[in-house]
């Protein structure tokens, strides 16, 4: 448990520090490298152009990312641990995580890269920043390709050209070749692809499971859900108006509490006033009644 809640606290701040190192490239690097044609129009310029995409992509990321932290899933206090033995036992898409130490309603899985769970309030705000963490991680994959292609002169036409990059640059690298600049963002291209393509799987895992109304915590306890169809499953996640939670990070996007989240709640209701009744009376019955 303890491992677990310092990966918690890692694991954001190394993305943090991902990010923030993107940021400081593109700036510094990526960007100054791109307006070396002063003939080309100040607004269509390829700078101005490669910015606006950059932070449109980084700030739905950051955005949605917030807000996954910020949302987090129903505390709905049905329990006070998984040591608790009288209480009722919750709807089955319900979940005490340890790592939070809390019950969420709806839980999907436990994200440690935001060191939140993931559940029904937080579930579009999660795909949202995968998906876009993915694009920005490859777009800026793609410009440091660009950039790197320009100063070292490199050709990437032939498809191997991008797998044989890292050892080249390696042994370039201690020859005294390439700088050590130049080295990081070979790195960074190593790694943007990889995150891109890891946040790419699993945006596409989490739509699967939307698409057929389950949760990655029902699938791996077996629990059956009834058969409803696509369309409802989206709308339930991602609101009507989910055009405009595409373009700006939002929370609440023309969504309202569904009629399974209702069911949901007046379950635990009911199973917090049975808890109640039945340690009242294991209490008094004694008292007001013979043996």
């Amino acid at each position: 448990m303890l491992a677990l809640r310092l990966l918690n606290v890692v694991a954001p701040a190394y993305f943090l520090c991902i990010s923030l190192v993107t940021f400081v490239l593109q700036l510094f690097l990526f960007l100054p490298s791109m307006r070396q044609d002063p003939s080309a129009a100040w607004l269509f310029s390829p700078a101005l152009l490669h910015g606006a995409l950059f932070l449109f992509l980084s700030t739905n990321a950051l955005g949605n990312y917030v807000l996954v932290i910020q949302n987090s899933p129903d505390d709905l206090d049905a329990c006070q641990g998984p040591s608790t033995r009288r209480a009722p036992c919750p709807p089955p898409s319900t979940h005490f995580c340890r790592v939070c130490a809390r019950v969420t309603l709806r839980h999907d899985h436990h994200c440690f890269f935001t060191g939140n769970c993931i559940g029904g309030r937080n579930m579009r705000n999660f795909v949202l920043f995968c998906l876009y963490t993915s694009l920005a991680c490859l777009y800026s994959m793609v410009a440091g390709v660009a950039y790197i292609s320009a100063v070292l002169s490199i050709s990437f036409a032939h498809p191997l050209a991008f797998l044989t990059l890292l050892p080249t640059s390696i042994s370039q690298f201690f020859s005294g070749a390439v700088l050590g600049s130049e080295m990081f963002v070979i790195l960074m291209l190593y790694l943007w692809f990889a995150i891109g393509l890891a946040c790419a799987g699993f945006c596409c895992h989490q739509l699967l499971l939307i698409l057929r109304g389950q949760t990655r915590h029902q699938v791996r306890k077996g629990v059956a859900v009834r058969a409803r169809p696509w369309r409802k499953n989206l709308q339930e996640v991602f609101g009507k108006r989910w055009l405009l939670g595409l373009l700006v990070p939002m929370f609440n996007v023309g969504g309202q509490v569904t009629w399974r989240g209702r069911i949901l709640q007046r379950r635990l209701k009911r199973s917090r006033a049975g808890w109640m009744k039945e340690s009242l009376g294991s209490i008094f019955t004694p008292y007001f009644w013979p043996y």
